[in-house]
């Protein structure tokens, strides 16, 4: 018997995919895991900085914008190809349960974005989160 989770939350998921192709955006991985009250946000972004990357959490959704360019000057002419210079992708991401935003802490390492969202009251203003 398979269990099933929280109602229309697969129904949700797929609304959430066809935003991001709408947007135009390249949809990218992330795990949520719930546990010791509070949700932590897992997420793949592979070739960014940690200034490349903005968090931003309001009441019961969190976002990840992440938006690299090349400020250099470059030669196209000795290029055949050329796919890395610019790159940006974006997800929002709707959590079951109101999270505190003023306690809500982001690291990046290697690759890899973990947002901790302490579970708390909603809240009306939406909040930023430094990445340390």
């Amino acid at each position: 018997m398979t269990s099933r989770g929280i109602p229309f939350e697969e129904l949700e998921r797929i609304l959430e995919r066809l935003d991001d192709a709408r947007d135009g955006g390249s949809e990218f991985a992330v795990d949520v895991k719930d546990a010791d009250g509070r949700f932590t946000v897992t997420a793949d972004l592979p070739g960014f900085e940690s200034e490349d990357i903005e968090v931003e959490v309001q009441d019961r959704t969190l976002r990840i914008d992440a938006e690299r360019s090349e400020d250099t000057k470059i030669d196209e002419e000795q290029y055949i190809r050329r796919e890395r210079s610019e790159r940006s992708t974006s997800r929002s991401l709707t959590l079951p349960e109101a999270v505190d935003e003023d306690a809500t802490s982001a690291s990046f390492q290697h690759g890899v974005l973990t947002v901790e969202l302490p579970k708390a009251s909603a809240s009306d203003d939406g909040t930023t989160v430094d990445i340390e």
